[in-house]
C-alpha cells in the first residue's frame, strides 16, 4: 500500500519545494521586522513538543523584555486577529494559546492570527512597547522571516527517517531544515548517550546549514494538579487517562509507570471535549476509578465543562510538563544564542 504512495508523496514534496524557491528568489514575499522574532517550528506534523519549548522562552525572557507570542490559533471557532484577554478561551483563541495565556497572560500578550504579518502590525499598534516576539509552529509561514528559526525535531521520529505526506509525516521535504538557524532534538531519554547524540548529529547534518547548532531536550513531569483541590494526589488510586495529542504514547508511558492505569481514552489532536465524551468517562466509574489524569493542554480545552454534573464527584488531575536540556553546558549554550538573537537588534 505503502509504495503506491509515494508518487504522491514525491508530487507533494515537488510542490512544497516549488513554493520554497518562489520564496528563496524573492517572486514570494518574506517580511522582516524591527525587532526579534524567534519562531519555533518543525517540519512534522504535531507531536514534537513546540508548547513546552515556547513556554521555555517565555519564562527564560520574560523578567527583561516585553513578550508576545503568535499562533495561528488552531482549531478556534473564531477567524483573523485576536488579543487574548480575560474572556478568551480555548474555543477562541485555541488550546495551545490558551494555555500561554493562563500561564502568562498577565506578564505577555498572547495573540492568535492566520495572517501573521498582519497580526504582528496589528499585535504592534495595540502593544507598542513588545520588543520580542514568539512565533508558534510558523516554520512553513514564509511570508515572515524571522530572526531565529528553531526547528524541532522528534526523537522518536527523526526526520531523516520520514517522508512528506502521505507516506509518511512531513510537510516538506526533509532539506527544508535548511532553514533552520539551530535544532533542538526533543522528547530525548533522559540518559541519552554523547555516542548516540553524536550518531544523530550525523544522521541530520546533511540537510542542515553547515554552523547550524544541534541541542537535544527532555521531557520533565511536574505533580498531578486536582483542578479542585490542592491536597489531593493520585498515590493509590485506579485511574482513566485521557489525551487528545498528537503523541499519547509519552504520557501513557509515564503515567503506566507512576500510577495504577485502567483504560486510556484517546482522542485526535485538538479535541473538543463534549457531553457524549463525559458520557463515556463516566461510563468508566464503574470500574472502580477513582480519578481522571489529563494532559497540561487537554485540561484547558476541558474547563468549560467542569460544572457538568457527570463530573460532580468525578477527580480530575491534569500532569504539567516542562522541558530541559540534557546537559547544563547545552542549556548555557542555547540560553546564550537567544540572548545574542536579542541583542543584535538593539547594539
Amino acid at each position: 500500500m505503502i509504495k503506491i504512495l509515494f508518487p504522491f508523496s514525491w508530487l507533494y514534496g515537488l510542490i512544497t519545494d516549488f513554493r520554497n524557491w518562489l520564496f528563496d528568489k524573492g517572486l514570494m514575499k518574506s517580511t522582516t521586522f524591527d525587532i526579534p522574532i524567534i519562531n519555533v517550528g518543525n517540519l512534522t506534523v504535531g507531536g514534537t513538543g513546540k508548547t513546552p519549548h515556547v513556554e521555555y522562552l517565555i519564562k527564560l525572557l520574560k523578567n527583561s523584555k516585553e513578550i508576545a507570542t503568535l499562533s495561528r490559533g488552531y482549531g478556534r471557532k473564531t477567524k483573523g486577529f485576536l488579543l487574548a484577554d480575560n474572556q478568551a478561551n480555548a474555543q477562541t483563541i485555541g488550546d495551545e494559546p490558551y494555555q500561554f495565556y493562563q500561564k502568562f497572560g498577565n506578564e505577555i500578550a498572547v495573540c492568535v492570527g492566520e495572517k501573521r504579518v498582519e497580526a504582528i502590525q496589528k499585535m504592534r499598534a495595540l502593544k507598542p512597547d513588545t520588543n520580542v516576539i514568539i512565533l508558534d509552529d510558523a516554520f512553513q509561514h514564509r511570508p515572515i522571516k524571522p530572526s531565529l528559526n528553531l526547528l524541532l525535531v522528534d526523537y522518536n521520529r527523526p526526520i531523516y527517517d520520514d517522508f512528506p505526506f502521505p507516506v509518511g509525516r512531513l510537510r516538506e521535504r526533509r532539506h527544508g531544515a535548511k532553514r533552520a538557524d539551530a535544532v533542538i532534538v526533543s522528547k530525548c531519554p533522559k540518559d541519552l548517550s554523547q555516542q548516540e547524540r553524536q550518531i544523530i548529529q550525523q544522521n541530520l547534518q546533511p540537510y542542515l546549514q553547515a554552523n547550524a547548532p544541534v541541542f537535544f531536550t527532555k521531557i520533565l513531569y511536574g505533580k498531578p494538579r486536582n483542578y479542585r483541590s490542592e491536597d489531593t494526589d493520585l498515590d493509590g488510586n485506579k485511574i482513566l487517562l485521557l489525551s487528545g495529542i498528537a503523541n499519547p504514547v509519552l504520557f501513557e508511558v509515564y503515567a503506566k509507570e507512576h500510577f495504577e492505569v485502567v483504560n486510556h481514552l484517546i482522542y485526535p489532536d485538538h479535541h473538543d471535549f463534549s457531553e457524549q465524551d463525559l458520557l463515556a468517562i463516566h461510563q468508566q466509574f464503574k470500574q472502580d476509578i477513582k480519578a481522571v489524569l489529563m494532559t497540561e493542554k487537554d485540561m484547558v480545552k476541558f474547563q468549560p465543562l467542569l460544572g457538568h454534573p457527570l463530573l460532580q464527584n468525578v477527580s480530575l488531575f491534569y500532569l504539567p510538563i516542562e522541558i530541559d536540556f540534557l546537559t547544563a553546558e547545552m542549556k548555557k549554550g542555547f540560553d546564550e544564542m537567544i540572548s545574542v538573537a536579542c541583542k543584535m537588534f538593539y547594539i
